[in-house]
């Protein structure tokens, strides 16, 4: 990885617009879901909780595909890495962005919008922990099935920019699940309380 640094230019501006991007998205979507969680502001102005966290999901899906697009123009920006320049790297890449697309798709499929967009910060709680595939087979498919796709679209185009990002954003979304997995357990610890008690 040391390496990479040598094909790399962490100075240019499309390089360093990119990593503020993916160190933005999980930092904006965790600061306001937290935020309604504590004062249910969002389901005010909206006039529901439904409606807020839709929202909230579509202010995220602009946010991703204005982050691939700085990740995308960071790459282009930056050179090639010559023997990865081949058939091989490019199809193994394309595999692996297909497995990232399949665990993003089927995340979303098993969860719903607004148990893929932090519906439980809203107060939409799933009826019980999602436990099909592809949540079977880890956890946080969604986030691991991103990276994936930024991993094998840097070794489709054979840049070691994308390289460097894509660690970038296995880094942020590490950092996201430490601050979000413990929060969403005590969402559903209180949930499960609540319906001991009555």
């Amino acid at each position: 990885m040391v390496q990479l640094f040598g094909y790399v230019d962490v100075t240019d501006t499309g390089f360093i617009v990119a990593v503020l991007s993916i160190a933005f998205n999980p930092f904006f979507w965790n600061v306001v879901a937290r935020w309604e969680h504590k004062t249910q502001a969002l389901s005010q102005v909206f006039g529901s909780p439904r409606a807020a966290c839709y929202c909230l999901g579509a202010v995220i899906l602009v946010l991703n595909c204005v982050r691939s697009h700085c990740f995308t123009e960071a790459m282009k920006s930056q050179p090639k890495l010559e023997g990865w320049d081949c058939h091989w790297t490019y199809y193994s890449g394309l595999a692996i962005s297909a497995v990232g697309t399949l665990f993003v798709i089927s995340s979303f499929l098993a969860l719903g919008f607004t148990g893929t967009f932090l519906g439980d910060y809203f107060g939409i709680l799933m009826e019980a922990k999602v436990t099909s595939f592809p949540f079977s087979i880890l956890d946080n498919p969604m986030y691991w099935g991103s990276t994936a796709i930024y991993l094998g679209w840097s070794l489709m185009h054979a840049s070691p920019a994308g390289l460097l990002l894509t660690a970038v954003v296995a880094i942020s979304y590490t950092i996201a699940v430490l601050y979000e997995g413990p929060f969403t357990e005590e969402i559903y610890r209180r949930k499960q309380e609540g319906v001991k008690s009555k």
